[in-house]
């Protein structure tokens, strides 16, 4: 087989490319996909997941821990980075990255035959968690060897479009999931899907698994790396060189909050939070709003390409910043229609029969509890509560002090109850009581228990949900190469990864939770918007004025 080679200056010669360049990209891409499969799997199934293994808490709780458990994959990305980072400029990328994907093969299967709550009560979430925890190290590693690797074989002036292969397997490998999902519903049915035919997907994952070390083990080690360790000029000490000297740890800090952040906003917003809306907020069922999220995703991937080719030609910054700006400002009006098109029985209500919670604000918590062991029992929470699960939109009215909260809509008024230190048997019946009350009220007030099917206008949507992706594409095509020619070889894996992976799991992977607890404290369906919103217009600012453009840059220098 033959090898990519660098001349004497450490350059790959510019020229069409060649059989092993394609198979170089081809590899790490199908690898890459199948391992972003295997992360988002968790993500498109998070409500079953939260009925199978959260069941012992109350559903508001049971979904906010599921998006924890959902978050803690990517809360440890950052370590992931670190570890295999190192590793990756000490010994090599080629075997960094096989080590990456045997980690997160195995504790994706294990998921689809671990015991659920009912079998093994508080041991089945432990466990999901620490495999999620071993999913985010592992994907720590993958992606920036990955792209690294990938850079490291592209012709000088073509790595924007060289990487930009790299940057289609997060959406191909969500789109994988979902497509692999549909099919096991459709196959299965409803019933037995939920009871255990979520469970195939994560299995199906070992097959995936061996395909992907199987084609990884055939890969020689970059040429880049290769050069310079012959030479004898690898890092003894990567992560001293890279965040110990403050040359390199200032170049990390612009990347993340320059770079990372807002691309990692605006990825999570344009297809994570928009299937969280769908299903979540405006009630659609889980296997439309998957298909409509899937053809958005295959109408909008391409893109990625474009705009890594495009960045070759006018610099990545003006793309990726571009991104950031025109999705801050246009978020809310599309999130707007989005809701039109997909309830518009939904936005009749919050127009024409606008409600009003009536409480003595001390008495009001932010309903953020990712561990499912808060109770909220104040009147405020109760009716907040309600409301938030049911979609409801509402204003706040503060009430003089030890007033029991009411809910105010039409002319209709209805008193929650001081559920504090109440016997749980009591408790559970003012709490049914409530709930029939209060659903009877927003049914009659015209809020809907779901989307109704013969309303929901589909071409519309997807339209809206394709221009969602092509602001993904936008930021996400070109941020490889901005971050592989940000940093010298010799701490390029540690150096580029700790930025992504702390922009993508810690910006962009908690965006749901927050975005969720936000909307449940402010009666605002669109409220959590302003997250993304705020750090995407963030780094455009920073990116602006301290981001250096790259595209011209060679990787040539070892220092």
């Amino acid at each position: 087989m033959s090898v990519a080679t660098i001349d004497d200056a450490g350059l790959v010669p510019a020229g069409p490319m060649t059989s092993e360049e394609r198979k170089v990209i081809f590899a790490s891409s199908l690898g890459t996909v199948f391992e972003w499969y295997d992360f988002y799997l968790y993500g498109s199934l998070s409500a079953i997941i939260a009925a199978q293994f959260f069941s012992g808490v109350n559903p508001t709780a049971a979904f906010i821990f599921a998006l924890m458990a959902f978050a803690a994959g990517f809360a440890v990305r950052p370590f992931g980075a670190i570890f295999f980072g190192r590793l990756g400029d000490l010994v090599g990328r080629k075997y960094t990255f096989l080590i990456t994907i045997m980690i997160m093969g195995l504790s994706t299967f294990i998921v689809g035959i671990l015991p659920s709550y009912a079998a093994w009560g508080i041991a089945a979430p432990i466990i999901l968690i620490i495999l999620r925890l071993f999913q985010g190290l592992a994907l720590g590693g993958e992606y920036g060897g990955a792209a690294t690797y990938v850079a490291e074989h592209a012709p000088h002036g073509r790595r924007g479009f060289y990487t930009s292969w790299i940057q289609t397997t997060a959406t191909l490998g969500l789109f994988l999931s979902l497509l692999v999902i549909l099919g096991t519903r459709t196959w299965l049915g409803e019933e037995e899907f939920a009871a255990w035919g979520w469970r195939i997907p994560f299995l199906l994952s070992i097959i995936l698994l061996g395909i992907s070390v199987w084609i990884r083990l055939s890969l020689n080690e970059s040429p880049a790396f290769k050069k310079m360790k012959e030479e004898g000029k690898t890092s003894k000490a990567p992560l001293t060189e890279a965040f110990g000297r403050w040359e390199n740890a200032k170049v990390a800090l612009v990347a993340l909050f320059g770079g990372t952040a807002g691309q990692a906003v605006v990825w999570y917003t344009g297809q994570f939070y928009a299937l969280f809306f769908l299903t979540q907020t405006l009630k659609v069922d889980g296997p439309t709003a998957n298909i409509l999220i899937a053809l958005s995703l295959l109408i909008g991937t391409p893109f990625f390409i474009v705009f890594g080719w495009l960045s070759d030609k006018i610099g990545r910054k003006p793309i990726i910043l571009g991104g950031c700006l025109v999705a801050a400002l246009t978020y809310f009006p599309l999130f707007s229609l989005i809701t039109h098109y997909a309830n518009p029985a939904l936005e009749r209500a919050q127009a024409t029969a606008p409600v009003t919670v009536v409480a003595d604000p001390s008495e009001c918590s932010f309903q953020f509890n990712p561990v499912g062991t808060s109770k909220f029992v104040t009147s405020c929470d109760i009716a907040k509560s309600f409301l938030a699960r049911n979609s409801v939109n509402y204003s706040n009215e503060a009430a003089p002090a030890g007033t029991v909260a009411s809910i105010r809509i039409g002319n209709q008024t209805i008193a929650s109850f001081p559920g504090a230190g109440m016997p749980a048997d009591e408790f559970k019946e003012q709490a049914d009581a409530f709930n029939v009350t209060m659903t009877e009220a927003i049914r009659a007030h015209g809020y809907p228990a779901k989307a109704d099917p013969d309303q929901i206008n589909k071409p519309m949507l997807v339209v809206l949900l394709t221009i969602l992706v092509l602001f993904v594409t936008m930021v996400y095509g070109p941020i490889a190469a901005l971050l592989v020619e940000l940093f010298p070889t010799r701490i390029r894996y540690t150096a580029m990864s700790l930025p992504y992976h702390i922009g993508n799991g810690w910006f962009g992977g908690f965006l749901p939770t927050t975005a969720f607890a936000m909307v449940a404290a402010t009666g605002d369906i669109y409220y959590g918007l302003w997250y993304p919103i705020i750090v995407a217009v963030m780094t455009f600012l920073i990116g602006l004025f301290l981001m250096p453009e790259t595209k011209n840059r060679d990787l040539r220098h070892w220092h």
